[in-house]
């Protein structure tokens, strides 16, 4: 995992950038992960170097899969179409979504106000082990992830890309 820069951020943003560094480096089998605004922003990242070479991936180049920009995609439209059909089907708000796929899996959790969390795992990892830490990341985070700490989230990510003025 490549350590994003802390400087300069509250104590509250640091903390979450501890508490995400955590789960990747306490957790086997987890291979990225993103934690996403309700409308689908990428707050914060596992792996902010792949985040920029999947800014200048084009269609016709091949480059990285599977970056927290691209899970960040996913989890958003995974947890709008989750939230839709429990909408539908009337059984109240959505917890948690895996998917269980051939060569890896994806778990997707809600954590305050439509914020979601979200874990691109290696296919063998233990799926249950992989939810308990995401659970207890949700836990410490949920109280914490203000409208005034997503915004300067998003604030720092954007001062990372690539072109931006610092």
């Amino acid at each position: 995992m490549t350590a994003p820069s802390t400087f300069g951020l509250s104590s509250e943003a640091r903390n979450l950038h501890w508490l995400l560094t955590n789960l990747v480096e306490e957790v086997p089998g987890i291979q990225s992960v993103a934690v996403v605004s309700s409308d689908g922003l990428l707050l914060l990242s596992s792996d902010p170097g792949r985040n920029d070479e999947a800014r200048t991936r084009t269609p016709e180049t091949r480059g990285p899969r599977g970056s927290s920009a691209d899970l960040a995609t996913i989890v958003s439209g995974i947890g709008s179409l989750t939230i839709g059909a429990a909408k539908l089907m009337e059984y109240g708000g959505v917890k948690h979504t895996m998917v269980a796929m051939d060569e890896g899996s994806l778990f997707v959790m809600s954590i305050s106000d439509g914020s979601l969390l979200g874990v691109h795992g290696a296919a063998d990892c233990d799926m249950s082990v992989v939810a308990y830490h995401m659970a207890l990341f949700v836990g410490r985070a949920g109280h914490v992830l203000t409208p005034e700490l997503r915004s300067e989230l998003r604030q720092s990510l954007e001062n990372e890309s690539p072109g931006s003025a610092r």
